[in-house]
């Protein structure tokens, strides 16, 4: 059954359908904030030096970023529940295998087929999004999944930490194999299908790959895809390092960190519920245009202090804090400025926009690991480069695009 339905997302607080879209979208947070406090731990019982623990965090963001260009396009030619069915079996296959690994270079290539099957539902779950609704819809539908997306970083670390406390890393593993049954039972049974297959064209190699290079020459596209991957791959500097930071550099008991990371969590969410609202008042371009500047400006301030020797615990705090709070406002504004124009191939180009985003992910994250030198400097190095980065793309390059192309339709 094809249901295409112009459904706003204000209609109910949380639709079925969103709800799930949530959860599937989650899975990435999911996986990699249960086990950020057993780094330390798995890295003693391995034997090895917590750089190479944090490589399978990077193997996770490879997986992510590889599988989403399959998907894409399989969801436009067959729909968007059969890729699923795959995607989150091999999630399960792969969260099973984590859980018996013995050594780092297991984990770190069970994980990347971990990766490489959840990244199923976050690519999806955006096509399914455009099918549904226009760009101001999409925002504010974005917006109102982080409520579902927030739980997600508020409480895997707490219930990872606890979990390693009384039964080990390795359950960790065996509750996300558990998430991701839940999952595929919920898209069997609940999940109606949003592609109309008669509008879908055959699936070609070449016809793909011409679809993804008019994708890369879109200028809007591009330019709104990468403000916010740079903001993510900040955000993704700040999971793959947080733990370091807090945990052995600053003493905080891992038991305690998911506290730490609830609290930025909070934020994000409370900012994209505030964002839910705005957008119908604002333009999608100047909240996000305004909300570019905090973590640009925060970042790059407490590189400095960290450059000069100081390392304060609270200013930290406050940093990130301020850095992913500010990501509730970028990442739906600009997922659906970049997916306005893309609505015949919204899943290829979902696609391509995660790809590039966990490219920038992958790129931080690798940073990280290979750049650790016992202090912060790193992580908010990594942080105040995405930070402002991401502002001066926006400013010099989006913005002018996305108004000339608003000219342009206008005239026309």
């Amino acid at each position: 059954m094809t249901n295409t339905p112009a459904t706003s997302a204000s209609e109910k607080l949380l639709p079925g359908w969103l709800l799930l879209l949530g959860a599937l979208t989650a899975i990435g947070s999911l996986s990699i904030d249960m086990y950020l406090p057993s780094f330390p731990t798995i890295a003693q019982q391995f034997g090895v030096g917590s750089n190479l623990v944090q490589l399978t965090l990077a193997s996770f963001l490879v997986g992510l970023a590889v599988g989403q260009m399959f998907y894409g396009p399989l969801s436009d030619r067959f729909g968007r529940k059969p890729p699923l069915y795959v995607g989150m079996t091999l999630y399960l296959l792969g969260s099973l295998a984590c859980m018996v690994s013995q050594d780092v270079v297991a984990l770190i290539l069970f994980r990347f087929l971990q990766g490489l099957g959840g990244c199923a539902g976050m690519v999806i779950a955006r096509a399914v999004i455009r099918d549904r609704l226009g760009t101001t819809g999409a925002a504010r539908a974005f917006s109102l999944m982080m409520l579902v997306m927030g739980l997600a970083p508020i409480l895997a670390p707490l219930i990872g930490g606890s979990v390693l406390k009384f039964w080990g890393w390795r359950v960790i593993f065996g509750g996300l194999a558990a998430f991701g049954l839940f999952c595929l039972l919920a898209i069997h049974y609940t999940m109606q299908e949003t592609l109309d297959r008669h509008k879908a064209e055959p699936l070609h190699l070449g016809r793909t790959l011409k679809q993804y290079g008019r994708l890369l020459l879109d200028r809007q596209f591009v330019a709104y895809s990468l403000v916010g991957g740079l903001i993510q791959g900040g955000m993704f500097a700040y999971i793959t390092g947080s733990s370091f930071v807090l945990i052995e550099l600053h003493g905080i008991k891992p038991e305690h960190f998911g506290f730490v990371f609830g609290t930025n969590a909070f934020g994000l969410i409370a900012a994209s519920q505030i964002n839910a609202r705005l957008v119908g008042r604002y333009s999608l371009d100047t909240i996000l245009g305004r909300a570019l500047w905090l973590p640009a400006l925060l970042s790059l301030f407490i590189a400095l202090l960290v450059a000069c020797g100081v390392n304060n615990l609270p200013i930290l705090l406050v940093g990130f804090f301020g850095y992913l709070a500010c990501y509730g406002f970028i990442s739906p504004n600009a997922s659906a400025i970049a997916l306005s124009q893309q609505g015949k191939q919204a899943g290829t180009a979902s696609a391509l926009m995660g790809t590039l985003q966990f490219t920038l992910g992958i790129t931080s994250g690798v940073g990280m690991s290979l750049w650790h030198d016992g202090t912060a400097l790193p992580l908010m190095v990594v942080m105040a480069t995405c930070g402002v980065g991401g502002l001066l793309l926006h400013r010099f390059v989006a913005r002018p695009e996305h108004r000339r192309q608003l000219q342009t339709a206008a005239h026309s």
